[in-house]
This record gives structure tokens, C-alpha cells and sequence, in this order.
């Protein structure tokens, strides 16, 4: 299987019916707001469970963090792993047996033993790390099982695929969110409660990203520790618009009540012509080498703006080729200030016109800290995962899950965050046409009730 791995991962996305994510959307219509098939999960939540007992599919890249991570809250218990390969199996589950722990049951081998997985009656969640083409099928399999469903980012690649996330969970009843971890950033959290407490105002525009230079990741084959069948290579070869919108937009969502009051209503996009992966490319693997001379779709800069039903404006960047210092931009604007990262700064009226001093800075942040950062941020940070984000999400989503409390993180705002990548797209190859945005909500935007502060 090791050898035929790019041949595998192809054939596999078409047999597990996400063949149509492949191709082009162009410009063919789709359904903005189908006829809904169960109950809204605008404030659904779920029967409390005792234990969180987790499935986790996928141990390449991100798994494995899940596993240490998730292994270490209390009241949870990892009883299954899956991937294809029995190692990386084998060396998870000693993770886990190392901590003195059960130890989980093993699924590997064949590329349906997910499946398997999903049926399992002794899991309640399932929690997905594998390449983004497999995504939306295995949370929808997953919930179709009764178990609610975790999955990384994005959790869809089509509208299409939004749409089946949202109609399985209102027919199934199940949870399904994406594990987007920067909505548990200590600076997201900072500016989450600036908002909160009227500190900026009224807010009127936000500004997100994901500027990240993978050019060397993404042309790794497999066996130098790349990405499994090279999936982000293949999806720059075919696509353009922002496949990796969610980082950088899900804390501006809620900063901005997302889904909770507002709604995306449209947005356009443009793209840069494509350079850097084509120079990259060359310069690995020879000038006249097809990986040089392969036409990449991909622009390197894509950015996107989003308007709002109540007025907002939302400016969503994706670049992962070109030589530029790491940055999510994380910028909220409103009409008494203005928070700004990387690196941090914050200006307040009267004295917009500067940034506050550090001395301010640093008193500001302590004022303001998020009740999760200043109750589990030594915890988190000695856990890793991105300073201690990733920890965080885990730990509040299995404590909403025991709790019986509704998620921070909704289908909705899997399904919305997540149909940036078409609709992206769709702009881009129609000169940056307006593209409408499907009310995934279906109206209940309007009554939800804003994320609030949380303390546990």
C-alpha cells in the first residue's frame, strides 16, 4: 500500500463519492436553500455523557496530537484508532497505554476500516485528522452511526458537502464540528472579549488569513514525511479561490456574531497569478522537470471580501507559496478601536491614532484575559498543540459534550466557514463576480443567541 500510496488516495476519493470535488464548480448552480429534512440545531444539545468515549481517525500529521492531547482530559477515554497503517496505530495506542490507560481498539489496513470505526457502540465521537477530501464523508458516516462528529479543517470542500453536514445532523441529532483550534488562540480570546465588552464599539469590519509558506510541505512526496498521496499539491494542480479559508475567519465570525444575529449575504474573490510553486518546483526538481512545467491553478494570493445582512465587511486572504512571515492578520475594527495581530496591537478612541504602549498593552490583557485562558493557559501551554489552542478547544468541546451544553462551534459555522472554498472559487473564474452565500441556518441566525463568554 506504501508504494501505490498517490494511486490509493486517488481512486479512494472517487470510490467514497467525492469525485465532483475534483473537478471545477465553473459557474453551475446550486441549491442555495434546500427544503430542510430535520429540526434546526440552532441551540441543540445533546444528552449528557459520563465519559466522552473517542474514535479518532487519522495518526499522520495531526492525529497523533489529538491523541496526547485528548488522552489527558479527564472524563474522556480514546477506545478506537484508525489509519491505514498498523505503526502508526501501534504507536499511538502505546501513547495512550503509557498514561495508564485502556488500550484503544485498532483499525487499519483498509481504506473503508473507518467505517468499522463509526459503527463501533462503545464510541460517542468521532474525531477526524485525515487529508480534507475524506472529511465530509466520515462525519456524515459518523453521525448516519449516532455518534457526533469532529473534524479538521475544512470540514467540507464543496457547498454540496456543507449542505449534507447540515441536513445529517438535523435528521441524526449529532454534533458536528470543525476543530478549527484558532478560535481558542489567546490573542482570538483577547479580542473575543474587546468585543464582548463593548470595548471597540459597534463592530464594522474584520480582516483574516492564512499566510503560511508550504511550499516546501506541500512538494515533500510521502516518504520525506510529506502530505499522504501529496492531497494539497493535488488541489493546487486543479483549483484556485481560498482552500483554507477557516483559520483565520472562524474567530472573526464570532467576533462578529456570525450565524448569531448576522449572516454572510455575498462575497467576490480574486487571485494572483501563480509563481512561487512553479519556482519552487523548478529549483527542487530541475527546470524542465514536470513539477516545474505543471500548470498549478492555485494563485498565490487569493483574497476574498465577504458583506454582511447587517452591514459588515470581512476581508479573507489565503497564501501558502510565497516567502512571508506566518500571520492569520486577526484584525477587528470597530467604532471605538481597533485590535490588529501580528504582532499584537490595540488602539482605542480617543487616541486611535497610535497603538497603546506595551505598558497599556499588557494591562489591557490582564483585564481582559478570556476566563479559559486564565484558568487552563499554564495547563494548555504544557500540553502544546499552537501554545496551547489546540488543548483548549478539546478540552471545552469534551466538557460541552459531559455537560450536555451546546458547542461553541455549530454545524452551521462548519457548513458557512467552510463553503468559502467554492464559493471563492466561483468568484475567482467568474473575474470576481458577486457570489451569493447560502443561509445555512435556513433563518435561525436570527433568533440564535450570540457565543457568550464562557468560563470551563
Amino acid at each position: 500500500m506504501r508504494t501505490n500510496r498517490r494511486g490509493f488516495i486517488k481512486a479512494a476519493a472517487w470510490a467514497g463519492g467525492v469525485a465532483g470535488v475534483l473537478t471545477q464548480p465553473g459557474c453551475a448552480a446550486f441549491k442555495a436553500f434546500p427544503d430542510r429534512k430535520g429540526r434546526s440545531m440552532v441551540g441543540f444539545s445533546a444528552a449528557p455523557l459520563e465519559k466522552v468515549r473517542i474514535g479518532i481517525i487519522g495518526v499522520g500529521h495531526r492525529g497523533p496530537g489529538a491523541v496526547g492531547r485528548l488522552s489527558s482530559i479527564p472524563g474522556v477515554e480514546i477506545k478506537a484508532i484508525c489509519d491505514l497503517y498498523e505503526d502508526r496505530v501501534a504507536k499511538q495506542i502505546k501513547v495512550v497505554t503509557d498514561k495508564g490507560q485502556p488500550a484503544p481498539k485498532p483499525y487499519f489496513g483498509s481504506p473503508d476500516i473507518w467505517r468499522k470505526l463509526c459503527e463501533s457502540p462503545e464510541i460517542d465521537l468521532v474525531y477526524i485528522c485525515t487529508p480534507w477530501l475524506w472529511h465530509t464523508p466520515m462525519a456524515v458516516y459518523a453521525m448516519q452511526c449516532g455518534k457526533h462528529a469532529a473534524t479538521e479543517v475544512p470540514a467540507a470542500m464543496t457547498v454540496e458537502q456543507c449542505w449534507q453536514l447540515v441536513d445529517t445532523a438535523e435528521t441524526t441529532r449529532r454534533h458536528c464540528m470543525i476543530l478549527e483550534n484558532c478560535c481558542y488562540g489567546y490573542n482570538e480570546m483577547l479580542a473575543l472579549m474587546l468585543c464582548r465588552k463593548g470595548v471597540l464599539g459597534d463592530l464594522v469590519h474584520g480582516e483574516a488569513a492564512y499566510i503560511h509558506d508550504l511550499r516546501d510541505s506541500k512538494l515533500k512526496e510521502e516518504k520525506e514525511n510529506g502530505y499522504q498521496g501529496q492531497w494539497r499539491l493535488e488541489w493546487s494542480k486543479q483549483h484556485t479561490g481560498n482552500p483554507y479559508p477557516t483559520h483565520g475567519l472562524g474567530p472573526v465570525c464570532q467576533y462578529m456574531d456570525i450565524n448569531r444575529g448576522d449572516r454572510f449575504e455575498y462575497l467576490t474573490s480574486v487571485s494572483s497569478g501563480q509563481f512561487g510553486l512553479s519556482q519552487a518546483a523548478a529549483k527542487k526538481y530541475g527546470k524542465t522537470s514536470a513539477q516545474a512545467k505543471m500548470a498549478y491553478k492555485l494563485g498565490d494570493m487569493n483574497t476574498t471580501l465577504i458583506k454582511t445582512y447587517r452591514g459588515k465587511t470581512i476581508m479573507v486572504q489565503h497564501d501558502t507559496t510565497s516567502p512571508r512571515p506566518y500571520s492569520r492578520i486577526n484584525l477587528i475594527s470597530g467604532t471605538q478601536g481597533l485590535l490588529a495581530d501580528y504582532p499584537l496591537r490595540v488602539a482605542l478612541a480617543p487616541k486611535a491614532h497610535d497603538w497603546m504602549s506595551d505598558k497599556e498593552l499588557d494591562a489591557l490583557k490582564a483585564k481582559y484575559v478570556h476566563p479559559l485562558w486564565d484558568k487552563n493557559g499554564e495547563a494548555a501551554k504544557k500540553m502544546g498543540g499552537h501554545g496551547g489552542m489546540d488543548y483548549l478547544m478539546d478540552l471545552r468541546l469534551c466538557h460541552c459534550l459531559q455537560k450536555g451544553l451546546p458547542l461553541d462551534i455549530n454545524v452551521y459555522d462548519t457548513a458557512l466557514w467552510s463553503s468559502i472554498v467554492e464559493l471563492s472559487e466561483r468568484s475567482v473564474l467568474r473575474n470576481g463576480a458577486s457570489v451569493s452565500v447560502p443561509d445555512f441556518t435556513r433563518g435561525g441566525w436570527k433568533l440564535a443567541d450570540p457565543l457568550g463568554i464562557v468560563t470551563v
